[in-house]
């Protein structure tokens, strides 16, 4: 039996089994790429995802338990010609080393910018503790989340 959601503004039918993880759906269901795996026991935080709002880890969400829920992924964020403010930060603060863990860091990062928009340097990495980098670019992720920061309070 299909179930519905709001992908990225737009309604999305997905034929999978209900005990699917949300980011298989999303990767394998939807063909959206962005949203990675890394663990699949919600340590890693690659393959995080905004639920009806709030930042969750989607391989942890049966696709069952998010039926007709809202689901912001990577490229709902904000499109290559309309960047994200937290997108225009990463660019700038040159964050990506690798690349794999960004989506998950951007999407948490958005998230905690939504619900505290002058974060402080403690506020940053409680919040983004939990998503990995193997590169190791924290520093670079906290200076980016600053500036995404006084962006939104510019714009």
């Amino acid at each position: 039996m299909a179930t519905t959601l709001t992908v990225n503004g737009e309604s999305r039918s997905i034929d999978m089994p209900d005990d699917t993880p949300l980011l298989w759906a999303i990767r394998e269901g939807l063909n959206l790429t962005g949203t990675k795996y890394g663990c699949g026991v919600a340590a890693c935080g690659a393959c995080t995802v905004h639920l009806d709002g709030t930042a969750v880890r989607s391989c942890q969400i049966a696709l069952g338990d998010a039926g007709g829920a809202v689901v912001t992924t990577i490229e709902g964020l904000g499109t290559p010609t309309d960047l994200h403010v937290v997108q225009e930060a990463w660019l700038a603060a040159q964050v990506a080393q690798c690349g794999y863990c960004q989506s998950g860091q951007i999407m948490q990062a958005a998230f905690l910018l939504a619900g505290n928009p002058a974060p402080t340097d403690a506020d940053i990495d409680e919040a983004m503790s939990g998503i990995l980098c193997r590169c190791g670019t924290y520093p670079r992720i906290r200076a980016a989340v600053h500036d995404a920061a006084r962006r939104l309070q510019e714009a």
